[in-house]
């Protein structure tokens, strides 16, 4: 891991510590999706129009974007070596997530963690999570 991909993670996870004594706001939340989706945009040069395709449910089947989706779940401790954490996931949601978006987005948690089983490249056990996601959860998706 490069030292400045570890510098903002430690930055966003003392960021999400200190919000975690009361609930993040939606500008907040923005926040810190922007700064993990440049990160990760960078780190793994994604397309910026196929990362904003995601939203809208335009999964393009590509390595950069797939990566691209890994960094961001393991940023967010949802993934871990291709492994899906649903559990660690929905800790975090319930503790930093506005209640009418973390409900909804618990529940697609719940019901998408076994979406990676017997996946066995990273990128691609991600944009399988990531799939199962925003299938499950379109109104709410982050990516």
């Amino acid at each position: 891991m490069s030292s400045s991909f570890r510098w903002l993670a430690v930055l966003l996870i003392t960021v999400l510590f200190k919000l975690g004594a009361s609930k993040s706001t939606m500008e907040q939340m923005a926040k810190t999706s922007a700064m993990m989706r440049s990160v990760c945009i960078g780190k793994h040069k994604a397309s910026v129009d196929l990362v904003d395709g995601l939203g809208g449910g335009q999964f393009v089947d590509v390595k950069e974007l797939k990566c691209y989706a890994n960094c961001v779940l393991e940023m967010m401790q949802a993934m871990k070596k291709g492994k899906v954490n649903a559990d660690s996931a929905i800790k975090q949601i319930e503790l930093l997530m506005p209640t009418e978006i973390a409900e909804p987005t618990v529940t697609a948690f719940d019901l998408c963690r076994d979406s990676a089983n017997g996946i066995k490249n990273h990128c691609d056990a991600a944009y399988a999570l990531l799939r199962c996601l925003h299938k499950n959860n379109p109104k709410y998706f982050f990516a």
